[in-house]
């Protein structure tokens, strides 16, 4: 039985119609540039964030840009974060000028090493980027503590609507942060028809900007304060999600459930380290990552039976060769390069089947002889 590791059209086929609707209201208001919808997703991303401001903008690489961008992070300044993300965290600092700084990761639960995070600080840090990788937030509350006086940008971009309990208390995935930011990617727990992104705050100052930075740098139409770009979140796109949202705890609980039945599933297989995940924290499982041995050849061997897998990343951002001008050779970062050695992830979008699953666990199991 082939199984994908996505499969979208089985979610659009369930809230086809609500989406649908939401899609053909916008079209009679003719109204697709922020408006309304816009809006309404924005408050709802505030609160589900348990933020006071959400600003929309058109990608999650954008969010990180307008965010770096609204701490006036620029040429001369640094900015420490993970190697061990997508490309677009890293990117974005180089965008606006600045020198990402790399510092490796925690093993288990794959996000920035706090103490190195910490030691990497000079006069020149202007921001702390953290990933909550594959679902899991990082330890947002000790590299607070480590970095006094330094701004987070949480990259919330695999992680909206995880939680992590901190002194006593459920805290959300960019409540915390400077900035926090999201991605609406088609493969995002809350994911578009296409590219989105979003920034939360608790900063009145900050949202003003970001609000004026995504609309070429005007807060009204014609007159600009300062040279900003045009970052807008169509409405098409906020429809969308205004549609799917009130089914994104649904769709990560049904992650988790999934992540625990593969959990148990490969429990007594010495080869596989399932997914750690902090005591303190509920992921989202935006994906389901395990390191194994032989990971190419399992890759291989999931392939050639239909089962869809996926390496995030196979090439850790300090051996990037656009990244070489700063200097990082093989094993500056050694946790992150094993890492890329051995993660793979697996199915496990809401929608999969037991039937699918057990596929996928019995493809897994059998290569490595059980």
């Amino acid at each position: 039985m082939p199984v994908p590791l996505l499969d979208l059209r089985a979610q659009h086929a369930r809230i086809k119609d609500e989406v649908v609707r939401a899609l053909m209201q916008v079209v009679d208001d003719q109204l697709f540039i922020l408006g309304k919808p816009v809006e309404q997703l924005e408050l709802a991303v505030a609160e589900l964030s348990h933020t006071r401001y959400a600003v929309g903008c058109a990608s999650g690489t954008d969010a990180l840009l307008l965010a770096l961008r609204a701490l006036d992070i620029g040429r001369g300044d640094e900015v420490v974060t993970t190697p061990f993300t997508f490309f677009a965290t890293a990117g974005t600092i180089h965008n606006v000028g600045a020198t990402p700084v790399f510092v490796d990761i925690e093993p288990r639960t794959f996000n920035i090493a706090t103490e190195q995070a910490a030691a990497a600080v000079t006069a020149r840090t202007k921001a702390v980027v953290p990933v909550d990788l594959f679902g899991q937030m990082a330890p947002i509350e000790a590299l607070a503590a480590a970095i006094p006086g330094i701004p987070i940008i949480e990259d919330a971009a695999q992680s909206i609507g995880a939680r992590r309990s901190i002194d006593g208390a459920w805290t959300m995935a960019g409540e915390r942060a400077t900035i926090g930011t999201f991605s609406f990617f088609p493969s995002k727990n809350l994911g578009g028809y296409g590219d989105g992104g979003m920034m939360v705050t608790q900063d009145e100052a900050l949202a003003a900007r970001l609000r004026r930075l995504r609309m070429h740098g005007g807060a009204r139409q014609y007159y600009h304060d300062e040279v900003g770009f045009n970052s807008r979140l169509d409405a098409l796109q906020a429809a969308v999600l205004l549609a799917k949202l009130p089914h994104l705890a649904g769709w990560s609980a049904a992650r988790r459930e999934h992540a625990a039945y593969y959990d148990q599933a490969f429990a007594d297989v010495p080869e596989i380290v399932t997914p750690v995940i902090d005591p303190a924290n509920e992921s989202i499982y935006n994906q389901y990552t395990l390191r194994v041995e032989r990971r190419d050849a399992l890759q291989e061997h999931l392939k050639a039976r239909g089962i869809g897998s996926a390496v995030y990343y196979p090439l850790p951002l300090h051996l990037q060769p656009c990244f070489a001008y700063l200097g990082y050779k093989p094993g500056s970062c050694p946790e992150a390069e094993r890492a890329a050695r051995e993660v793979i992830s697996l199915p496990v979008f809401p929608e999969l089947t037991r039937a699918q699953q057990d596929e996928v666990i019995a493809a897994v199991r059998g290569f490595y002889g059980r």
